[in-house]
Parts: structure tokens; sequence; C-alpha cells
């Protein structure tokens, strides 16, 4: 993927909420970690909603919970995560 792609594609996603497979919500997509060398995403980072706990994930120093990339199965109007704890 281009960089100009990257960023759209980063852009469009930052926002969206994001739910585990089984339904629950689990925040809002703040940013992405990419690799500076591939332009390849790493990981997702999502603002977690209230109601989740957050020490059942990794999390990073501002509390986003952090996602591996590779686990995002489909992206609508809300993005899926195959996600383990």
């Amino acid at each position: 993927m281009q960089v100009i792609q990257l960023k759209k594609f980063a852009t469009e996603l930052r926002g969206k909420t994001v739910m585990t497979n089984d339904g629950q919500i689990l925040g809002m997509i703040d940013n992405f970690v990419f690799d500076t060398v591939t332009g390849d995403i790493h990981h997702v980072l999502v603002i977690p909603s209230e109601d989740i706990e957050t020490r059942l994930y990794r999390t990073d120093a501002q509390g986003r919970i952090v996602l591996p990339f590779k686990e995002m199965k489909a992206i609508r109007d809300v993005v899926v995560m195959d996600v383990k704890k």
C-alpha cells in the first residue's frame, strides 16, 4: 500500500467504533502504530469505552488498548476485531 493510500486508510478508520467478534464494544480507533521503514501497520490504538476492563488488554502509556492490526476482520460501520485477551 502506498504512503498516500495508507494515510487515507488510517484517516478514514480513525473515530470508528471497534467491536469484538461476540459484539462487545471496545471503544473507538484513535491511531495506528506503523513500521516507519516498511509502512506496514502493526497495531490499532483504541480509546476504551467506559465499561471495558482495560486491565484485561495490553494498553499504552495513554491508556489506549493496543490491538494487533492483523486481528482486524471486518470494516463497515464498525470495525470488528478478533480479540484474544
